[in-house]
């Protein structure tokens, strides 16, 4: 259980709609799809209408700084299945750069690689008092695209198991370009707060808005969002 699964949840209603992806910049296919990701024949650029319009209206205050920038759309909504798909890939990531054998490990040894892969996953909870974020349709994941259309360094990739995700992991540091990172995170981060979204605290391009951890974070007393079914 996370501290946000404690929100309840009245769902709205809201139905998903299609992304409008001429506004935005995405990878073509999709990460997952590329790594296996079964969408039922489904296009994975879906979010809530609500959602969609705040999207929309987060690109246009970038624009207002960086005319020719454009927010480029990584993840948007992840059936469970998908969700499953990725944390059982993502366990066996972690297997194979740590040069390790399942069926030689340690009940403690497994915990702490789940350990390592819910640092950034959320559990893939059919329940719907505490469905992932994602599949909700009210969670998006992004980065920044410049003038050239080329993705702008954040000084850490989308998923990356490491505390580079850790948004504020370059705050503080004395290191030009490492700041330089910092700096692009935060014009990442206001423009999207600016629109209405909160940015999840472990992750640098995670952020939701109408969703149980955008509720605990702006201590709303509901989420209007929940597992689209």
């Amino acid at each position: 259980m996370k501290p946000y699964h404690n929100i309840p949840i009245q769902d709205c209603g809201e139905p998903l709609v299609t992304i409008p992806l001429e506004k935005f910049v995405r990878e073509s296919p999709h990460p997952y799809e590329k790594l296996g990701a079964n969408y039922n024949g489904k296009s994975p650029y879906y979010l809530r209408q609500g959602i969609v319009a705040a999207l929309l209206t987060a690109q246009t205050y970038l624009q207002e700084e960086y005319p020719q920038w454009k927010i480029q759309i990584f993840d948007a909504y992840r059936p469970v299945e998908v969700q499953q798909f990725m944390v059982d890939y993502t366990f066996d990531l972690v297997l194979e750069k740590q040069g390790l054998n399942l069926e030689k490990l340690s009940d403690q040894q497994k915990q702490n690689i789940w350990e390592q892969v819910y640092q950034i996953w959320a559990i893939p909870s059919e329940n719907p008092a505490t469905p992932p974020p994602h599949s909700t349709g009210a969670a998006v994941d992004i980065t920044l695209v410049d003038q050239t259309g080329k993705a702008i360094n954040m000084g850490g990739e989308i998923d990356e198991l490491s505390e580079r995700s850790q948004p504020n992991y370059y705050a503080n540091s004395k290191n030009e370009t490492e700041y330089t990172y910092h700096r692009r995170r935060e014009i990442l981060n206001k423009i999207m707060i600016k629109a209405g979204f909160s940015r999840h605290p472990g992750e640098w391009w995670h952020f939701s808005l109408g969703d149980q951890m955008w509720a605990w974070q702006t201590k709303q007393e509901i989420a209007f969002y929940g597992k689209v079914a």
